[in-house]
């Protein structure tokens, strides 16, 4: 149980979809090839964003031994998150195989957004450790509050890029709900 319970066996386990993804792009790259490897990437990100988001509200609805081993592990999400974006840059990056190309389509609004939320990303996953949240103190949950925005632009990056974008409003409506009830919980949390 101690294992399963792990930091390690977490990495092990966040990282399993990106080694599935290396090795479709790797061994079948005429089947799987950019546009899957593209998609998965930017999936993976989302959802881990939106998992880091629900430990909250998961929290404040239920005080249990899980939710709070969440808790522990919530920035652990959090920089797999940005992993899985940054592996997303990555493969669009090598898909247009020159800084040229990459700085053609930077203003366009679906890749503007990407790249915006990937700048407030940034200072997150460099600031989430114990030594930042240390040394900045109460600065370090100001900070970590960029991550709605770039929740917000993460998912509208997904809406502007996808040939389908139900799916991107599907998880926004969710994203959505559980914010206004985590809003919602915090306030009734400080009101009892």
């Amino acid at each position: 149980m101690r294992l399963i319970a792990s930091r390690p066996f977490l990495w092990l386990v966040l990282a399993l979809p990106g080694i599935w993804i290396l090795g479709q792009w790797w061994l079948t790259p005429d089947a799987y090839g950019y546009g899957h490897a593209i998609a998965d990437s930017g999936d993976w990100a989302a959802w881990l964003l939106m998992a880091t988001l629900f430990v909250t509200p998961l929290r404040l609805l239920r005080k249990a031994d899980w939710t709070m081993w969440l808790m522990r592990r919530r920035r652990d999400l959090g920089v797999a998150s940005f992993a899985y974006a940054a592996g997303h840059l990555i493969v669009y990056v090598w898909n247009k195989a020159s800084l040229e190309a990459v700085l053609g389509e930077a203003g366009s609004p679906e890749i503007l957004t990407g790249w915006l939320a990937l700048a407030l990303f940034l200072p997150l996953a460099v600031t989430s450790n114990d030594k930042y949240l240390r040394a900045l103190k109460r600065s370090w949950k100001k900070l970590h509050r960029l991550v709605y925005p770039a929740a917000v632009l993460t998912f509208v990056h997904w809406v502007l890029t996808a040939f389908d974008p139900t799916t991107a409003y599907i998880h926004i409506g969710v994203l959505a709900a559980v914010e206004l009830l985590r809003v919602y919980l915090q306030r009734r949390q400080r009101v009892t």
